[in-house]
């Protein structure tokens, strides 16, 4: 593994940098802000977050505070926020996580986290909203001659992280294929107001930059070596209900380019994180389009498996999170895929000047919807931060479709995913354009909020549900506010029912 992975550092100077983690661990001191690279389980370090943890706990033991502010791209791992969070050595966090850990201890209210739209990201950490940088880690898979870094399998924030750290560390990780040089895209003169140029980016696989990450090499004060592979989940395979969301959604592809509103490739494609999103993906792979294109966050196993099977031309991504099948057929055919994969920094994925130029069609999961058409992705009971809002907002505000798919109800039935209205506002009714549930779709384009609660109800709702819908929005047209009818008493009384009963349903 080391032979490996220092034969990766190419420049002389950083090779003289080569230490362990624990070495590496003792730049990072008490009350420091560090931006930590890793995008939805891929380019995040591996070592020097035990080593950090390790320290930590030795701290504690001693009786002396020690803890971190942390900024990633998204969510990392086990051997990242998991053992961060295990060793009580985070104050602050965001934008983005999904570690058991860290959310127990947001919900516990021992970590201060900051939901945000991921576009903002590193927008806001040049403007200085997060104060001084410290430190910045980093995972490569490698650095060239010159001192350029090769991105890993994530890019996420890493451009503004390095130009923002006063001191860097680079985990240079031999388990990363070499041949990912090349597929990245990174911009450099975005700018700021009121000088920011337009980001010239008219389609999905157009280059507008280098193929490195760049850094001031004096910032950079250790270089570690690992040979560690990512979070690689495997998906669930397809079941009913994902494949009656995907046939929805390809159905109406299809009624979409008979009628003329979309072309025969469609748009490019925006796909969340997670298997009922992966199933749409993996549905098209029947369906009858082709050259398609994809630009989104993550590319995942199902948009993998269309560049592949010759289905999609090019896809835009700034992480890969694969299964660990699907890793090996991205290994396997990397040679194929170079010239059709490219990662950029979030920025630039998520930015909303280039999803509505590119008319992208943003399919996301939510966990509720609300009879008007208000989703809420975020928080389980209106209270529990699930895992954070993403780039969900990003591309449901701007994308020429916004889908929301969910199942009709979670947990055996006791909670139905339609809802009265929803207990957290993440995507309110002027960004949603279409709810699928396995029931059906409510197409909510050009509809009033009463025309959309009895869509939403009678195509989406569970039938076990849909009485119950019924007989609220009954009663709520007939107390007035004929606009948006409420029952304000009742509005979140199902949330409290399960809250006390463990059950939505009226028994």
């Amino acid at each position: 593994m080391t032979a490996n992975a220092a034969e990766r550092i190419q420049h002389e100077g950083l090779r003289a940098k080569i230490m362990s983690a624990e070495q590496a661990a003792e730049f990072v001191q008490n009350g420091m802000t560090v931006a930590i690279s890793g995008f939805t389980g891929a380019g995040y370090p591996k070592a020097l977050p035990t080593a950090i943890a390790e320290r930590a706990k030795a701290a504690h033991a001693r009786g002396e505070a020690f803890a971190i502010g942390m900024i990633t791209g998204a969510s990392t791992a086990p051997e990242c926020d998991g053992v961060l969070a295990a060793a009580n050595c985070v104050s602050f966090r965001n934008p983005f996580q999904s570690d058991p850990g860290i959310r127990n201890s947001i919900n516990a209210g021992n970590i201060a986290y900051q939901d945000m739209h991921l576009s903002h990201v590193e927008q806001q950490m040049r403007q200085g909203f997060y104060g001084d940088f410290d430190m910045a880690i980093i995972e490569a898979s490698g650095i060239t001659a010159d001192g350029k870094i090769i991105p890993a399998m994530g890019i996420g924030h890493c451009n503004e992280a390095l130009k923002a750290a006063k001191k860097v560390i680079i985990e240079v990780n031999a388990a990363q294929n070499a041949k990912l040089e090349g597929m990245h895209d990174v911009a450099y003169d975005i700018g700021v107001p009121p000088h920011r140029q337009p980001i010239p980016i008219t389609g999905p696989f157009d280059r507008i930059g280098s193929p490195y990450l760049e850094c001031d090499l004096n910032k950079i004060v250790a270089v570690v070596l690992t040979s560690s592979g990512d979070r690689n989940s495997k998906f669930a395979d397809p079941d009913d209900n994902s494949k009656r969301i995907a046939a929805q959604i390809i159905d109406f592809f299809s009624h979409e380019v008979k009628a003329g509103r979309l072309p025969k490739n469609l748009l490019p494609l925006q796909s969340g994180v997670g298997n009922v999103a992966n199933a749409v993906l993996a549905g098209l792979l029947d369906a009858p389009f082709d050259d398609l294109t994809g630009y989104t966050e993550v590319l995942q196993d199902g948009m993998l498996d269309l560049i592949i099977a010759g289905k999609m031309k090019s896809a835009s991504a700034t992480a890969l999170s694969f299964s660990p099948d699907a890793l090996q057929r991205f290994n396997d055919n990397i040679e194929f895929l170079r010239d059709k994969i490219i990662l950029r920094p979030m920025e630039y994925t998520n930015n909303p000047e280039v999803i509505r130029r590119l008319g992208i069609i943003g399919m996301n999961a939510m966990i509720e919807a609300d009879i008007y058409g208000n989703v809420n992705s975020t928080h389980v009971m209106g209270t529990k931060m699930m895992n954070g809002i993403g780039g969900s907002g990003d591309f449901t505000r701007n994308a020429f479709f916004s889908f929301f798919v969910s199942p009709s109800v979670a947990k055996d039935g006791a909670i139905s995913c339609i809802v009265p209205m929803v207990s957290h506002h993440d995507h309110t009714e002027h960004d949603v354009m279409f709810i699928v549930t396995e029931q059906g779709m409510a197409d909510l384009r050009g509809k009033s909020p009463r025309q959309r609660a009895k869509l939403i109800i009678n195509n989406c709702a569970h039938p076990e549900y849909r009485d119950q819908l019924n007989d609220y929005f009954n009663r709520a047209e007939k107390a007035g506010g004929l606009h948006t009818p409420h029952l304000l008493l009742e509005a979140l009384s199902w949330h409290q029912r399960f809250v006390e009963t463990g059950d939505m349903r009226i028994k």
